[in-house]
């Protein structure tokens, strides 16, 4: 804990522009021109962005193009998410699956109702089947 206090002392006692930056100098960063580049102001962004602006085919105006874009693609991502989801929950017994879960539970707490075997060799009853003579 002692430690800590000391260290927040030392925070402390630093000029205010001398926290959070590096020792050494700031031309050591600096990115170098090509050859016979002339130095030039950037220009700052909104004034780039105002003279080409992004287009996204909503509106003439820019303002008014990224507000109808993001509105919507956000109904659009609302909508398929929303309507995909009610649209997958409400899809129709695939394969009869579930209806055949439950025939075979009536088929067995029938036979079981009876006494018969859940299962037999035979899936018609042989009595009443024709079958050609034994010839």
């Amino acid at each position: 804990m002692a430690a800590l206090r000391r260290a927040l002392r030392a925070l402390r006692a630093l000029p205010a522009g001398a926290r959070g930056r590096s020792a050494g100098s700031p031309a050591a960063v600096a990115v170098p021109r090509p050859l016979g580049a002339e130095a030039h102001e950037e220009e700052p962004m909104l004034v780039a962005q105002k003279k080409n602006p992004d287009y996204h085919g909503f509106s003439a105006d820019v303002d008014a193009d990224v507000l109808n874009m993001r509105a919507t693609f956000l109904v659009g991502i609302s909508i398929a998410v929303i309507l995909g989801s009610v649209f997958v929950h409400y899809l129709p017994d695939y394969g009869l699956q579930q209806w055949a879960r439950r025939e075979a539970e009536i088929q067995v707490r029938e036979r079981e109702r009876r006494g018969l075997p859940l299962l037999t060799s035979n899936y018609y009853d042989p009595k009443r089947l024709p079958l050609p003579p034994p010839e």
